[in-house]
């Protein structure tokens, strides 16, 4: 196993402790929250780190593949399912997010059995980033309905833009 791939199973181990931390938080600032945030934070960091390794130091498997991107959504779905269950985080967004990562993964499966691969593109990452940055947000400054609201929005927008991209420079893997 690579070190890339290691570092990716270390940010899945986190997400259980983030979600102990959440829980115990209750949605309020405090000790919990900031312990949460800090966990998320590392986890997060993960995804920049094994990134690296794989294509700096040639450590780009078919398993780290499938994995990188499904620690990605685990961490991130786990946040957003806390905030759900708090009210703070709407389930209409919840789903939305849901939908592209299981249409993209289907998309993705599709392609493969044709012969294609589809790698994570500008916008994928995009998402990604600007998703865990926007957590990290609520995290740290817990409360703020209108900070809230513009972390959601964002997240939305550019889980909406990723899933579309993906599909308008893939559609032909659907109809061939």
């Amino acid at each position: 196993m690579t070190t890339a791939s290691k570092i990716t199973l270390i940010r899945v181990a986190l997400i259980p402790f983030y979600m102990v931390c959440m829980y115990l938080s209750g949605g309020e600032s405090g000790l919990w929250m900031y312990l949460a945030l800090a966990v998320f934070l590392v986890a997060s960091l993960t995804d920049f780190v094994d990134g690296y390794i794989a294509r700096h130091y040639g450590q780009t498997t078919d398993f780290g593949k499938f994995l990188d991107p499904l620690a990605d959504k685990l961490l991130v779905i786990t946040a957003m399912a806390m905030y759900c269950e708090w009210g703070v985080f709407p389930a209409w967004a919840l789903m939305i997010v849901l939908t592209r990562e299981f249409a993209v993964t289907g998309l993705r499966l599709v392609a493969v059995q044709k012969g294609t691969v589809i790698a994570a593109g500008w916008s994928g990452k995009v998402k990604t980033a600007s998703t865990m940055v926007g957590l990290c947000i609520m995290m740290a400054i817990p409360g703020i309905e209108v900070l809230n609201w513009v972390v959601i929005a964002v997240i939305v927008l550019t889980t909406v833009y990723s899933g579309t991209e993906y599909f308008i420079q893939n559609w032909k893997c659907l109809w061939d």
